[in-house]
């Protein structure tokens, strides 16, 4: 059973998963697929992921849905980020600095002996600092709160962009 916060949380990630359709595009601007692994704390897993990025909604935003699965520690953790980012460009380095975060939506499934367990659903939020270079490559760090939502991960990986 969700709790009445998780509704409000997964009405929000329907909001913000909507809002990309609503919002006008430039002709020169490229939105891009990423493609991501690390590893998380609490719990300690590695991950692997992907993430779809906007062209800018508004000056240096974009909208940044993602999904990603986490491997380890006793459970299998999917986990649906709907992150709002802003990037601020690091003078002619052809690096940015990536700044956001947003609701989190998570669905658990133990392993080993609790694997009879049912899966859950839980919501939470989260917040993400990280780089990004011209060439595609980008890490970031993601401050996770919530139940079964990663408090700490640390990842890399490569944005193609979609023309």
């Amino acid at each position: 059973m969700v709790s009445r916060r998780g509704q409000r949380w997964a009405l929000v990630a329907v909001f913000l998963g909507c809002l990309p359709g609503l919002t006008a595009r430039s002709a020169s601007a490229q939105s891009s697929i990423g493609f991501n692994g690390g590893a998380s704390i609490d719990p300690t897993q590695v991950y692997a992921g992907v993430a779809w990025e906007s062209s800018d909604i508004g000056g240096r935003f974009h909208i940044r849905p993602g999904i990603d699965g986490g491997f380890g520690d006793g459970m299998r953790l999917g986990t649906i980020n709907l992150d709002l980012v802003v990037k601020f460009p690091l003078g002619q380095s052809g690096w940015t600095l990536v700044q956001g975060g947003g609701p989190v939506i998570t669905v658990s499934k133990f392993t080993g002996e609790l694997a009879e367990a049912p899966r859950e659903i839980h919501a939470g939020g989260s917040y993400l600092f990280g780089f990004a270079h011209d060439n595609g490559f980008f890490t970031e760090f993601r401050v996770g709160g919530g139940s079964y939502v990663p408090q700490l991960k640390i990842g890399v990986g490569w944005a193609v962009e979609i023309k």
